[in-house]
């Protein structure tokens, strides 16, 4: 199984950065944008696939970085 990093929303409100099966968030910000800033860095400096979601909960938006399968140049 790959190493997944997930932006989330916090409880507390703001937003965390957690490690896929994580309790604890390795960041927390108070906008969603800046979460996902930092978790798409970590994501391409760890090759992880960062996972998006959305205020609900839902996953809205996911990147790969590193492990994807495909060979499509773009």
């Amino acid at each position: 199984m790959s190493k997944t990093h997930h932006v989330v929303p916090a409880t507390n409100g703001g937003w965390n950065v957690k490690v896929g099966g994580g309790e604890r968030a390795i960041k927390h910000t108070t906008t969603k944008q800046e979460a996902i800033d930092v978790a798409r860095n970590i994501s391409r400096n760890q090759g992880s696939e960062l996972l998006i979601h959305n205020k609900d909960g839902r996953i809205a938006q996911k990147d790969s970085h590193g492990s994807d399968p495909r060979s499509i140049r773009g």
